[in-house]
């Protein structure tokens, strides 16, 4: 079960590093035509969630290659699961249900598995 706690860590801290990069780094414009959620949040606050997904990916993999303060990766598991709770709220407000909110709600779930793994049964 570790073995799998860990590749699932790694896929979804993988999974947010590109896309909080993507957040970060993509100018407006483009962040729009790919994402049309965007266009409902000022710049700064799309930058801002990109930053939070960054720090969450290396949340769930930097304390556990350190074993320093490892109590971080079950809360930055959580964090992202509220943060992709959140994301699939506004794709169905956007009325875009399935499309987006799948794979907002997958990795909500995902990092359901690592925070409650790592919080009860698999502590690191």
């Amino acid at each position: 079960m570790n073995t799998f706690l860990w590749i699932l860590a790694v896929a979804l801290a993988a999974v947010f590093v590109a896309s909080g990069a993507m957040k970060l780094l993509a100018p407006r414009e483009q962040q729009i035509e790919k994402t049309p959620y965007a266009e409902d949040f000022p710049h700064s606050v799309i930058q801002g969630i990109g930053a939070l997904e960054i720090l969450g990916a290396l949340g769930l993999v930097a304390p556990a290659l350190t074993g320093i303060a490892t109590i971080l990766v079950p809360l930055a598991a959580a964090g992202l699961a509220i943060t992709m709770v959140f994301a699939a709220l506004v794709h169905a407000r956007r009325g875009d249900p399935f499309r987006a909110m799948l794979p907002s709600m997958l990795l909500a779930l995902g990092s359901v598995v690592v925070a409650w793994s790592r919080f009860g049964p698999y502590p690191l």
